[in-house]
């Protein structure tokens, strides 16, 4: 079976294991924060160090699921979408990564010690760890972007999607011979008037 023909089922599972990690990613551990006055350390969750994480795992998450029923004109807009959302969410995590995120960390150290502000801040956290979990949630954009890029080179290829969604069209009922009960519910459901 061609990529083409595996485009759909690719993408959409690429779509919801992406935004499974990042939901799942965002409950977890991303920073670790070890305090200058050896107080016990403080832990701070994905979804604190970036507040966006869990709101656009959902969002990718739903996208997934709306893919494996879109039409064609859809499919690329939510293709657009998620390369964008794969970039900005790939593009945040880096930055985490690869700077002291004391900004990511700032709003759980101030809720637990009471410490507020800039220099309160640098005080308290002498050393800022990074657990495996911002790098499982950048695996997962990494998969969401070879999704997006799937989606935006195969669409045109996928079947029509989502007909058991879609209503038909009314047809005039031609009955030959008496009509009976079923006869008639069949015609409500193709939007005819059976009592004409």
């Amino acid at each position: 079976m061609s990529l083409a023909r595996r485009g759909r089922s690719l993408a959409v599972s690429g779509f919801l294991l992406a935004g499974a990690l990042g939901i799942i990613s965002s409950t977890q551990t991303w920073f670790t924060v070890e305090r200058a006055d050896a107080g016990e350390a403080i832990l701070v969750p994905g979804a604190a160090a970036m507040v966006l994480l869990a709101p656009l795992s959902l969002a990718v998450l739903a996208l997934g699921a709306a893919l494996s029923i879109a039409g064609r004109a859809v499919r690329l807009v939510f293709g657009v979408l998620a390369a964008v959302a794969a970039v900005f969410l790939g593009w945040s995590t880096v930055q985490l990564l690869v700077a002291e995120p004391f900004d990511a960390v700032a709003a759980t150290v101030t809720e637990t010690t009471g410490l507020a502000g800039d220099t309160a801040v640098h005080e308290v956290a002498a050393h800022i760890v990074a657990s495996a979990w911002p790098w499982v949630a950048l695996v997962g954009w990494v998969i969401l972007l070879l999704a997006a890029v799937l989606v935006l080179v195969t669409w045109r290829q996928w079947k029509s999607g989502g007909r058991r969604y879609r209503t038909e069209t009314a047809h005039p009922a031609t009955h030959e011979g008496p009509v009976d009960a079923v006869d008639s519910w069949d015609d409500l459901s193709r939007g005819t008037d059976p009592t004409r």
